[in-house]
Order: C-alpha cells, then sequence, then structure tokens
C-alpha cells in the first residue's frame, strides 16, 4: 500500500516467493492515498489478506490505526508490514532494522560492530531504523549528520547516549577513526543531487553503506571502492527487509537466491 506505488519492486520480490514455495496467493501493490489509509487497512481481512507492507506515506500514520504495534515498530516510529491476525485484527511490525544489518553482515561478513563509531548521514524514517539496527548490533557511537540540525537533535533526545548529533558541515570531518558509514538520505539516488562528502578522514578499512539501489553504485559507494573501502549496497536492504514479513505472512523464511537477485537488478 503506497500513494504512488507502481514503482515498488515488493511485488516481483514476494511472487518470486510465493511460486518458489508453492503457495497459492498473489502480491498486488494497492494504490491508497493517504485519507484512505484506516479504511483500506480495516478492507484487509474482509477481501482475505493474509496482510500487506506500508510505504510512503502511509508508515507513520498506520502507528494511530492498527490494533496491535510491535515494540520494534515503536521504537523506529514506522510501520512497513501488517499482519492479519487469525481473530481479524491487525499488528503492525518494522522489519527494515532488520533487513539492514542483515543486508550489511551479508555484504561485508568482516564488519564487526563493537570496533568504533559509525557515521550516520539522514534523520529520516531510514535513519531510525538504521540507528536501531546498528544499536542493538553493539555500535559504541553513532555520529549523526542531518542538514536540519534539529531533526538530528530530536533523535539525540529520543535514542540517548549512544547517539551524537553533528552538524551537516562537519560530516567530513566527523568520519575520522569510524568503522562505518552509512547514508539514509535519498541524495545520490537517481534523479536527485549528488551526496557531497570528502571521504579524506574515513579509515581505509571502513565499511561505506547506502541505502539508495537506484543506481546500484551510487557516486558515494563508487568513490568509496576506487579508494579501496569495503561496501554494502542498498539492494541487500530492500531484500532482506522482505524476508521476515514474508515470514510473518506465510510462517516461512525465504532465502535470497541468485535467480531473484538477477530478476530484481534486471528490474532496476
Amino acid at each position: 500500500m503506497g500513494w504512488p506505488v507502481a514503482h515498488s519492486r515488493s511485488p516481483l520480490i514476494h511472487g518470486h516467493w510465493i511460486a518458489h514455495h508453492g503457495l497459492r496467493g498473489a502480491y498486488v501493490p494497492l494504490a491508497v492515498q493517504a485519507g484512505q489509509l484506516e479504511q483500506a487497512l480495516r478492507a484487509l481481512p474482509v477481501l482475505g489478506f493474509a496482510g500487506c507492507n506500508l510505504t510512503i506515506p502511509h508508515k507513520v500514520q498506520a502507528l494511530s490505526v492498527l490494533d496491535q504495534i510491535d515494540p520494534i515498530a515503536r521504537r523506529i516510529g514506522a510501520v512497513n508490514t501488517v499482519v492479519v491476525q487469525a481473530d481479524g485484527s491487525l499488528r503492525g511490525t518494522n522489519t527494515d532494522a532488520f533487513g539492514y544489518i542483515e543486508s550489511l553482515r551479508e555484504a561485508q561478513p568482516a564488519w564487526v560492530a563493537d570496533k568504533g563509531p559509525a557515521v550516520v548521514l539522514g534523520a529520516g524514517g531510514a535513519s531510525r531504523a538504521v540507528l536501531c539496527a546498528l544499536m542493538d548490533a553493539g555500535v559504541p557511537l553513532i555520529r549523526l549528520c542531518n542538514r536540519d540540525g534539529d531533526k538530528a537533535q530530536a533523535l539525540v533526545q529520543e535514542f540517548g547516549a549512544g547517539v551524537q548529533a553533528l552538524p551537516w558541515s562537519e560530516r567530513h570531518a566527523a568520519l575520522q577513526g569510524a568503522q562505518l558509514l552509512v547514508n539514509t538520505t535519498s541524495l545520490g539516488m537517481q534523479g536527485q543531487d549528488a551526496l557531497e562528502i570528502r571521504l579524506d578522514a574515513l579509515p581505509e578499512k571502513a565499511v561505506v553503506s547506502d541505502i539508495v539501489y537506484l543506481p546500484r553504485i551510487t557516486p558515494l559507494l563508487a568513490a568509496a571502492q576506487a579508494r579501496g573501502n569495503p561496501i554494502a549496497e542498498g539492494l541487500g536492504m530492500l531484500l532482506h527487509q522482505a524476508r521476515p514479513a514474508f515470514s510473518a505472512w506465510f510462517g516461512t523464511m525465504p532465502a535470497i537466491s541468485e535467480t531473484l537477485l538477477h530478476t530484481v537488478r534486471t528490474s532496476l
């Protein structure tokens, strides 16, 4: 469910798994405007849905609509997965934190969470999921840089002493001694402005991660590769966040096969 929703790769991903596991079902895009979210969600059990994903602009509004909210969705402040329960009630959860940390560990298994600080760029919904994931993994300090400093300070107040807000102008120097750099902004995405950041201060063994997956190799990732840093692409988060959602609906945790990976990459 989203507005717009036609661009989503989720039908491709879940459709692949439904076919692979021989399930009788379908995953369909539902174009739902913001003012119609509650009406659409309440129709899910009536129409026989096992649940749905939520994307822009519904992730936050759903918190006040659903019958039950999992703790992780409360922490992140957004719902991306809705499960229709046996009694017809609606439970909301969020799989983005799982998706991020799984994709990071898959791409760079040598990365060690407690080895040093991380730098996170951006303070939106994706940033909140990444902060949860990194804190739960044991990252000792997260330096948070955002163009709107007030939003970064608000996240520090919410997430506590493990997060430090720094002015956007200090994002270059913030990389000193960092073991991980994560871009959670839309900067560098196809059709968006480029992310301007100098990597000079970043240790050469630090992992550089970008949640943007269009293009697959963003200018940030290309610059990191050029200086020898290990990288983690954004496509991994998209794929891994889908796995626990599928499991919540169908009771099976799916795998990311080479066939699925090729199919999704070809679609981009």
